[in-house]
């Protein structure tokens, strides 16, 4: 266990535990006719409230964890981008958007990827000014990678893998997404649709909050045990904390911190619109623009979750049912969640075939009224830029926004304002 942080309050935290609610089996009617249920709306809102997944009382002590600094006793580094979650995840609330950026660099072989020494991502801050990383000259694919909003994203977990399917399969000829399967890191040999990250790198939140830990902040857990490099070499002479750093408890086997992130972004809400905004007929027309102009095939206005009592990754310490807070809810994405070729990929190589190098995840509209910076990278601070910047795939669709009057690309603008 980490030194500092074996406190009374982290005992408490590890002898919570979650009741996931999971539907029983529908008892047929008389005529043998399955009860039905309706989807409902997901909750929405900037107002650090749970959307029932958890009482108030832990997604409050949830978010006291998702906010909290690590130090070096904690062990913190030896390599790292930030010191907690928030850092990545706090506009306006904690947990969503971000200017932060992370960078990451790799060389082609040929026609193949390679990462930099080490891995591709470059940490920008190191406990030991000895083992600072940087780019070596080798490397000439050098990208910044926007942090992403994780508010709702309960909801985006409870997806069924079916649904992306059909998603892609309704997409028009030459516009179809790529799904990428990826493994689930607390459920060996299970696999999920990828949908977390900006290449899809991720199936579940437990995975990806692993992965940020050891990636972002160098703090190892038992689902990733260990340490990072600096530019390929090893950093244990710097390392005063044993592995795994975020050690497990019979309550928390995957490491306390590690669920309690997950079971943070469980309990979010989605990010609301901007009502206001919303109701506006500029805003309405806009809306009715980015529908006919075909915007929808990718950034997705509605997806529904899986039904409530959907079980997924299997049956061990790594399962997940779906309850009725998160299950037959419908989401305002603005995404697909797939991988696109709009001309703005990074060149880099994660979990995916060779084929995603150079696309990226749809980007996830709901809450893009508190980015200041755009698209994957924070290079566009303007909307109508970030649009023109897409081609390729999505090519058929600028040349429907080109041709619209200013004031219809005004109304537009005006809608995704309202997001």
């Amino acid at each position: 266990m980490k030194g500092m942080r074996s406190s009374w309050f982290k005992r408490l935290r590890v002898s919570e535990g979650v009741v996931l609610c999971v539907l029983a089996l529908a008892v047929p009617l008389g005529l043998g006719v399955p009860l039905a249920y309706t989807a409902t709306e997901a909750p929405a809102g900037f107002d650090d409230l749970t959307n029932g997944f958890t009482t108030q009382a832990t997604f409050d002590l949830d978010r006291d964890v998702f906010d909290e600094f690590e130090v070096i006793d904690d062990g913190l580094g030896p390599v790292y981008n930030a010191q907690a979650c928030r850092e990545c995840h706090q506009n306006p609330v904690s947990g969503a958007n971000a200017q932060f950026t992370e960078l990451r660099a790799g060389h082609l072989s040929g026609s193949t990827f390679v990462n930099a020494p080490g891995g591709s991502l470059i940490n920008d801050r190191a406990i030991d000014a000895r083992i600072q990383e940087r780019v070596p000259g080798t490397e000439d694919i050098v990208v910044d990678r926007a942090a992403l909003n994780t508010l709702g994203d309960g909801f985006v977990e409870a997806i069924a893998d079916s649904t992306f399917t059909t998603i892609r399969n309704s997409q028009p000829s030459g516009m179809k997404g790529e799904i990428v399967i990826v493994p689930i890191a607390e459920s060996p040999g299970f696999t999920r649709v990828g949908r977390f990250g900006w290449k899809d790198q991720h199936g579940s939140l437990l995975s990806f909050s692993a992965d940020a830990y050891v990636n972002e902040m160098g703090i190892t857990s038992p689902l990733q045990p260990n340490e990072n490099t600096s530019m390929g070499n090893s950093v244990a002479a710097f390392d005063g904390v044993a592995d795994p750093e975020e050690a497990p408890t019979p309550a928390n086997p995957f490491g306390p911190d590690v669920e309690f992130f997950a079971r943070f972004m469980r309990a979010t809400k989605a990010p609301p619109r901007d009502t206001v905004v919303a109701a506006t007929a500029d805003s309405i027309a806009g809306s009715n623009i980015f529908n006919s102009i075909g915007c929808q095939h990718c950034h997705r206005t509605s997806i529904t979750t899986a039904p409530n009592g959907t079980v997924f990754n299997g049956s061990g310490a790594g399962k997940f049912a779906i309850g009725p807070f998160l299950g037959d809810k419908i989401i305002h994405p603005y995404s697909d969640f797939l991988m696109h070729d709009v001309g703005t990929g990074d060149g880099i190589l994660q979990n995916g075939p060779a084929t995603t190098r150079n696309k990226m995840r749809t980007m996830v509209l709901w809450g893009v009224r508190t980015r200041s910076r755009l698209m994957h990278d924070n290079f566009n601070v303007h909307r109508n830029t970030a649009i023109l910047r897409h081609t390729n795939e999505a090519e058929p669709v600028i040349q429907n926004y080109i041709f619209l009057s200013t004031t219809q690309k005004n109304q537009l603008i005006t809608f995704l304002s309202s997001l």
